[in-house]
């Protein structure tokens, strides 16, 4: 298991309600989070799954997430 950073378009506590059904019902994806207080919004993820697996389910939840290398 590793820990993925993504930058994302994850504004607020209602934009991390939105993505929360998705990424806590995904296989692989043991936990997540978001600092909304960094300006990149980063989105942490400890997964299994690949960073375009994880990027998917974010856009399934209406938003955008790109790994930071």
């Amino acid at each position: 298991m590793e820990t993925i950073k993504f930058k994302t378009n994850i504004k607020c506590g209602g934009c991390i309600a939105a993505v929360t059904p998705f990424l806590t019902t995904e296989n692989g994806i043991e936990k997540w989070a978001v600092d909304l207080q960094s300006p990149d919004r980063i989105l942490s993820v400890e997964t299994d799954k690949s960073a375009e697996e994880v990027a998917d389910v974010v856009k399934k939840a209406g938003y955008l997430a790109t790994e930071i290398a």
